[in-house]
């Protein structure tokens, strides 16, 4: 069993129960919900309290998680700074999913996993001890769009995000500039053995909040989007909303319409197309006009 996929459930496991809590937990008790849960995914018992420290100090410098031990009450979430804790949110459930499909459960017939798991996957837990460690990294990275050129990358990694079952690296350029690696592409990674000053103000979150997927262009204007839709696909928008700023303007037996506000990147219009069996788009026109280009197109092709 991985031993990284093992010590990410833990921190998993660890802030997952102290954050459902009212009070503390002694750490007796806390060492035997880590070894029944680390048990049942097929992990080996067995956690000292050494270990479980040296995962707490781990979890702080992380996820920028306080947890304390005061006598009589037990560990307990001391401070959650949530500005830094929501550049690895998303990450924190993906892993929690990633980590508890093991082969055991597979083979057992009680999952059915995809055929193929996406590539890069083994590196996630490097490149999260990389960026723990504040470590400057070096790598090949195939460019797709260029003839799967190869280049030489020396980076200060910040982050990894994840979109659409495909994990990218977020990290500052020889250029100093934040640009985002997808992680399928790169290769022969290793640590160039120094480390860097993280730069705290850049605000992660932010960097995405405008724009659907990975792709963000700041010189794209924000725009206000309107959409119709039938009521049935209307009824997997309401569980699976197309971005953030999704309002409901209209929902009833005839219709199912929607409001965003987000900049129009290639990414957003494949998103629309995915779904598109019944889309209106009411504004703005050149968005409307982009999509029956599109099926024009389409149309053409194909007849």
């Amino acid at each position: 069993m991985n031993q990284n996929m093992g010590r990410i459930m833990r921190y998993i496991l660890i802030v997952t129960k102290l954050n459902g809590l009212s009070s503390g937990i002694p750490a007796k008790e806390l060492l035997r919900f880590l070894d029944y849960q680390m048990s049942s995914r097929g992990y080996p018992p067995g956690l000292s309290e050494r270990s479980l420290q040296r995962d707490i100090k781990d979890i702080e410098e992380i996820f920028r998680i306080r947890i304390r031990n005061r006598r009589g009450v037990g560990y307990y979430i001391d401070e959650w700074d949530k500005k830094a804790d929501e550049r690895y949110e998303v990450l924190l459930k993906d892993f929690d999913m990633l980590t508890s499909i093991s082969s055991d459960f597979e083979s057992m017939g009680y999952i059915i996993p995809e055929h193929h798991r996406p590539k890069g996957y083994p590196i996630l837990f490097d490149l999260l001890d990389l960026i723990k460690g504040k470590e400057i990294i070096r790598f090949d990275y195939t460019l797709v769009r260029n003839n799967n050129k190869v280049i030489h990358k020396q980076v200060k990694p910040y982050f990894l995000k994840e979109s659409q079952s495909l994990w990218y690296l977020a990290a500052v350029d020889e250029d100093d500039k934040l640009k985002l690696f997808g992680i399928d592409r790169i290769s022969k990674l290793y640590s160039t053995g120094r480390t860097f000053k993280r730069d705290e103000d850049i605000d992660c979150t932010k960097l995405f909040r405008d724009c659907y997927g990975i792709w963000d262009d700041p010189d794209m204007p924000v725009e206000e989007i309107e959409l119709k839709y039938s009521p049935l696909d209307g009824s997997f928008l309401k569980s699976n909303p197309l971005h953030w700023s999704q309002q409901i303007l209209n929902d009833d037996d005839t219709e199912f319409r929607i409001r965003l506000n987000l900049r129009i990147t290639n990414d957003f219009v494949m998103a629309l197309l995915s779904r598109s069996g019944s889309l209106t788009v009411i504004k703005p026109l050149h968005l409307r006009e982009r999509i029956a280009e599109i099926y024009s197109k389409a149309f053409e092709r194909n007849k």
